[in-house]
């Protein structure tokens, strides 16, 4: 049987409050990995505990995937911290678009 590979990075409550600046740098940087192929799917989480704040999926082995979450400004300022899984599922199981469109900015988000 044939499987697709992805990895699923975790973003957790870091100790460094969130600020819109780093919240606009965090977009962004989706956005680009996005654009540049590597993010297939990333969104915030409800979760009731509060730890755990986002969720992301790449085309990239889990130390790639490290490696350019860890470029994210919000958590190199400590607001997130990460974990990454690797993930597979039976091939075609999954499929993600490349038209869809990550917000850059909180402004995006909003539509302002």
């Amino acid at each position: 049987m044939e499987f697709d590979r992805f990895s699923v990075v975790l973003l957790a409550s870091g100790p460094t409050p969130n600020t819109d600046a780093l919240q606009d740098a965090h977009l962004a940087h989706l956005a680009s990995l996005h654009d540049a192929g590597s993010l297939l799917a990333a969104g915030p989480l409800s979760d009731p505990a509060g730890e755990l704040r986002g969720l992301s999926i790449l085309s990239v082995g889990v130390e790639e995937a490290l490696r350019l979450k860890q470029a994210d400004e919000a958590v190199r300022a400590g607001v997130f911290t990460l974990r990454a899984l690797p993930w597979q599922v039976p091939a075609g199981a999954v499929s993600f678009s490349r038209a869809a469109v990550f917000p850059r900015s909180l402004g995006d988000v909003l539509g302002k």
